[in-house]
């Protein structure tokens, strides 16, 4: 009798975490759809390393699926941001310099079924953001390659109202959180259209045997190039080649960038979850940085970093 209890009690676990990991991948799922259906306004804040900002935010969903969203911070120096597809269009502000192809706020362009190779999906309980109701969601990872993510997803629409990233000791590295958020309705259209201070954005597909001949001999597990693209360098008159690599939730860029002979050390910096670290290579063509920058551990951004490879590419000792 003892024995039937025992394993009726297994079973019954067994099915409960069943079904909560079935929850729990039911709503990565709303998640990742709710971004590209679901327009709205509201206002956040962001925090990393003790400092906090506020901004606002527009996001509107056209007939045919065409997403526009205008970003705006409203304390400190300015700066705003417009994008339309998930793709910068112009920008003001210290952000200019920072913007690639592609560039996404939370939750932008999950992929719910690549997460759940390098992420365990937890449901957490429930909670209230912005006067909302919200489930929480863990994502924690598989390695130590990535950081671990709780995001609270309103229960109505499936946004996200507040995420949290940590790090494998539980310390919070970065903090996204909405105060108000309005889903009801469609934004005047004055709401979307930028200031004059905001510059237009052009960032060409980079094509050319300078970005193709470049390779990296070692990533994370899970990652994967997703786009390849060639901007002004903010210090020269050389284009920066990028190559940005995504796990389905976590991303990084490698730049590559001539050095002509200029006397540039390796650097290695972080501010909260954001590490840059650069690496100084010698090729036919003349030294180059490397730049990795993302929201990765320092380990992972280093390992990178000197696993970069051209043709008869080698470290600068």
């Amino acid at each position: 009798m003892r024995s039937i209890l025992v394993t009726s009690l297994m079973l019954g676990g067994l099915s409960a975490t069943s079904a909560m990991a079935a929850d729990a991948q039911g709503w990565l799922q709303r998640l990742s759809q709710a971004e590209s259906k679901q327009s709205f306004q509201g206002t956040f804040v962001y925090e990393r390393s003790g400092n906090l900002s506020t901004h606002s935010i527009w996001r509107q969903v056209e007939p045919g699926g065409v997403v526009r969203e205008r970003l705006l911070q409203l304390d400190g120096t300015p700066q705003e941001m417009l994008r339309v597809n998930g793709q910068a269009q112009c920008v003001n502000g210290p952000i200019a310099s920072a913007v690639v192809d592609e560039q996404a706020w939370p939750a932008h362009g999950l992929d719910a079924k690549q997460i759940e190779q390098w992420y365990e999906l937890r449901l957490s309980g429930e909670s209230r953001v912005a006067g909302r109701s919200a489930v929480i969601l863990g994502l924690v990872p598989r390695d130590h390659h990535r950081y671990g993510v709780q995001l609270y997803v309103d229960k109505e629409t499936g946004l996200p109202l507040k995420s949290l990233l940590v790090n494998d000791r539980g310390e919070m590295l970065e903090r996204f959180q909405f105060t108000q958020l309005d889903t009801a309705g469609t934004r005047p259209a004055a709401v979307l259209q930028p200031s004059t201070n905001c510059a237009p954005v052009r960032v060409v597909k980079a094509r050319t045997p300078s970005a193709e001949s470049w390779r990296s001999e070692w990533l994370p597990p899970g990652f994967n190039l997703s786009a390849v693209t060639r901007q002004p360098s903010p210090v020269s008159a050389d284009s920066v080649d990028c190559l940005v690599y995504d796990d389905g939730l976590a991303r990084f860029s490698v730049f590559l960038e001539p050095l002509h002979d200029a006397a540039v050390a390796d650097a290695r910096n972080q501010l909260g979850p954001t590490v840059a670290v650069s690496r100084r290579l010698t090729t036919d063509d003349g030294d180059v940085m490397v730049t990795v920058v993302g929201e990765i551990p320092f380990g992972t951004a280093e390992r990178v970093a000197m696993s970069m490879r051209a043709d008869d590419v080698h470290a600068t000792p």
